[in-house]
């Protein structure tokens, strides 16, 4: 168990747990084997009543595990920023536990999860509507909608035959034991994975915790006992010798893993050097296990020309920024890559726009390890490069890097992630709104690494050309991305719950790019390709992840306890806090 201490000042210090001994790893595994025999078989009502206990658990613990979470990443408690933990833990979590129970209750009234409208792309794949799922959300989250687009060839039959699979198969294996290796920058993301795994795909999990938020171990242990104590789940501490061990344990049937591209090859195709790149091309990996992941992006931001007013320029800079500051920037769908029109007249208003949404961000305490060594590689020396902020042993200065060379084959920003708060800005194409589309996909597919999140900034006048809008719709259809979201960050959809996020499909193992298999999905579509978000150019009140967000450590709690049960007499006070925004 992690332990917290108070230290001079009366501050928090958070001691990272000791590693789990193999031998009690080999015994956890152990347990968790036998507890799949009997979670496989478990009757939805069981599976509800779980759900439930394990919602109403870490509602008890949410209060303390974020202001652990403020102390380790030195956010000061009853600020605005507290906002962001209840948004990265207790929301998210709450939230999806609450889908969870829906979904199953769901199949056992109809045999099926619940889904929206069905739609077609603009090459006539099948789309399922996924948000709003209520009219609260319709409410709290005016104009925003999310489809799930479907692989080529999935018919609407098929789609609704394949829907919540696990539990339509006939229950006659023993079930299956899956790793979980816990990203350490969001703290609901452990807990997101290891809900996804059990409810979604009826698998026992042994997760274990990175040691950068190990920290939040004992929370979780007392959040999701009744799962712990009936062998369905298993919190486990340590590195990658750790997290080796188990991915290669025998009684370890699956391995998923939040984390880096390099972890992913190092667990499947060994240690880098000749060796892994024989294996690859033989197709020999060292772990012959399913292994699923999200492995980060260079996120990128095509903002199309249009008649944009001062306001709606100023809204999207903001919101460009939030995606990059939010989490002190390190989100695997971070903000990384703006690419603009070349000659586009509104540039100079745009990038100025993102110069003041910088300048207002709150100075943030660069937790991540290796976050100022990777900060000087990708921003430190260059001479272009605009700092927002100063440079210190523990905070990062915001960086916008701008007039990047489209052409520059060895640019590191647009072939690795810089997991710190730069944002490179490029030019391509031109002006033309349709030439711009087609040069902009391209770049981002064919030089940006990852195919996890982008985004795309679209006035609401050019979806009224059915020409300019066939092009953006084709521009959706053509982006090699798990998400697209249309004038809003991507950090919607990974919250939303019900929007499957993952990797675009497209990648292999040898080449894994940001990932393989989905998470969250609570209507658990299979056959998908990616998850589409549509947003207003703006909103009144603004969102709560903006840099300038004044109510957040209010409105947060209390949207989490809304969650719980999605009940109406909770909506007043999130709607009062949301106006002091």
């Amino acid at each position: 168990m992690p332990t917290m201490t108070t230290g001079s000042g009366g501050l928090l210090s958070l001691e990272e747990p000791p590693p789990t001994s193999e031998r009690q790893l080999d015994e956890t595994v152990s347990r968790l084997r036998d507890g799949a025999r009997k979670f496989v078989r478990l009757s939805l009502d069981e599976r509800i009543q779980l759900a439930s206990a394990m919602q109403e658990g870490y509602l008890r613990v949410a209060r303390a595990s974020v202001e652990a979470a403020c102390a380790a990443k030195g956010i000061p408690l009853g600020s605005p920023l507290e906002g962001e933990e209840w948004t990265l833990g207790p929301w998210f979590v709450v939230r999806h536990l609450r889908l969870i129970q829906e979904s199953l209750a769901a199949i056992r009234a109809t045999g099926n999860t619940r889904v929206g409208k069905l739609g077609r792309t603009a090459d006539q794949r099948l789309t399922v509507q996924v948000f709003p799922g209520n009219t609260i959300d319709r409410l709290l989250f005016q104009g925003v909608r999310v489809d799930v687009h479907l692989q080529p060839g999935v018919t609407e039959e098929e789609m609704e035959n394949s829907r919540a699979l696990f539990y339509k198969r006939p229950r006659d294996d023993d079930g299956k034991v899956v790793l979980v290796l816990g990203g350490g920058n969001v703290n609901g993301i452990p807990s997101m994975d290891v809900l996804t795994k059990m409810f979604n795909e009826g698998k026992t999990c042994v997760l274990k915790m990175n040691p950068v938020n190990a920290y939040l171990g004992q929370y979780l242990e007392e959040a999701f006992a009744d799962a712990i104590r009936q062998d369905y789940l298993a919190v486990v501490y340590g590195g990658s010798q750790e997290g080796g061990y188990l991915a290669h344990h025998s009684s370890i049937d699956e391995v998923h893993l939040t984390g880096s591209d390099q972890t992913f090859d190092a667990i499947v195709w060994g240690p880098p050097g000749p060796d892994r790149e024989s294996r690859k091309a033989r197709g020999a990996p060292v772990l012959e296990k399913p292994v699923t992941g999200e492995l980060g992006n260079v996120s990128p931001i095509v903002v199309l020309p249009g008649p944009y007013s001062d306001k709606q320029l100023q809204y999207q800079a903001e919101d460009v920024v939030a995606g990059l500051t939010f989490n002190a920037s390190f989100d695997c769908n971070a903000n990384k890559v703006l690419i603009l029109p070349k000659g586009w007249r509104q540039r100079e208003a745009f990038l100025a726009g993102i110069e003041r949404a910088l300048s207002n961000a709150v100075p943030r305490k660069a937790y991540y390890p290796g976050a100022q060594a990777r900060w000087r590689l990708y921003a430190g020396e260059r001479v272009s490069a605009r700092h927002f902020g100063s440079e210190s042993e523990e905070m990062l200065p915001w960086t916008l890097v701008p007039d990047v060379d489209a052409d520059n084959l060895l640019e590191r920003g647009f072939s690795t992630e810089s997991f710190c708060p730069v944002l490179f800005e490029v030019q391509v194409g031109s002006s033309d709104p349709i030439d711009f589309l087609e040069k902009a996909v391209a770049f981002a597919n064919d030089r940006l690494w990852g195919t996890l999140s982008a985004g795309l900034v679209v006035h609401p006048k050019t979806m009224k050309d059915p020409v300019l809008a066939g092009s953006v719709e084709r521009a959706i259809g053509n982006m090699r991305y798990g998400s697209v979201s249309v004038n809003a960050w991507s950090g919607y959809l990974f919250s939303f719950g019900t929007p499957p996020w993952g990797a675009h499909p497209s990648s292999s193992l040898a080449d894994i790019q940001s990932g393989t298999g989905w998470v969250h999905n609570t209507p658990m579509l299979e056959g998908i390709e990616k998850a589409v978000l549509r947003h207003p150019i703006t909103v009144t009140p603004k969102p709560t992840f903006f840099p300038t967000h004044r109510s957040a450590h209010t409105l947060m709690p209390r949207m989490t306890e809304l969650e719980e049960k999605a009940r109406w007499k909770k909506v007043p006070g999130v709607l009062a806090a949301a106006m002091r925004a």
